[in-house]
């Protein structure tokens, strides 16, 4: 399956990211676009989160209930994007004009990848060896790694979001991270003209 955007994670950066995306959905520039997100690929550190410091959030908001609703939330308003459940990747390979992402059940092709994963070790995906390095923003002693990226950029149609790109552990820093990644895809199919996309009352 061949894709214009394929994400691969789906806490809260990944899901993040899809959201802003998806929402695009009626824009010339990106009605035609095939966009997956992978969504089991490791664990998130959602899953035992309560948060109770989140605008917009209600107090005691569990991170798992953000998870599911998440992604009822992108299948109901933006059920375009494909949510590829229960694969784990294994390798992202850059080729001439497109990656090749290969997971323990299929093979798929993207003109751009996003790496949208928690910040924990091990990390296995070959093929992103090269770009690992320790987390800036962690604390030491987590001993926790994140991938060499410049505004969330690692190379030409690969980018990461999130921990995994070098912020911190916070809901709204980590869903943020995906939304701004969101935006920067949307301004290159938008002819590299700046964009943002806002729901008006």
């Amino acid at each position: 399956m061949t894709f214009d955007l394929l994400i691969i994670g789906a806490g809260a950066s990944g899901l993040q990211c899809a959201l802003v995306v998806g929402s695009a959905k009626n824009k010339e520039f990106a009605k035609d676009k095939k966009i997956g997100i992978i969504s089991h690929q490791r664990n998130s550190h959602l899953q035992n989160a309560l948060l109770n410091n989140v605008l917009g959030l209600k107090p005691k908001t569990l991170g798992e209930d953000i998870l599911t609703e998440g992604k009822k939330h992108l299948s109901t308003l933006y059920s375009h994007i494909s949510q590829i459940e229960n694969e784990k990747v294994i390798s992202v390979i850059s080729n001439r004009s497109n990656y090749t992402v290969t997971t323990n059940k299929n093979i798929y092709t993207s003109k751009i990848v996003v790496i949208a994963l928690n910040y924990s070790k091990p990390f296995t995906i070959d093929g992103l060896e090269s770009f690992t390095e320790p987390h800036q923003r962690a604390n030491p002693k987590k001993d926790r790694i994140q991938l060499k990226n410049k505004n969330h950029l690692i190379k030409k149609g690969l980018y990461c979001c999130g921990t995994i790109a070098g912020w911190r552990s916070q809901f709204a820093i980590a869903a943020g991270s995906g939304a701004s990644v969101a935006t920067d895809i949307l301004t290159i199919w938008n002819n590299n003209t700046p964009i943002k996309i806002h729901d008006k009352v």
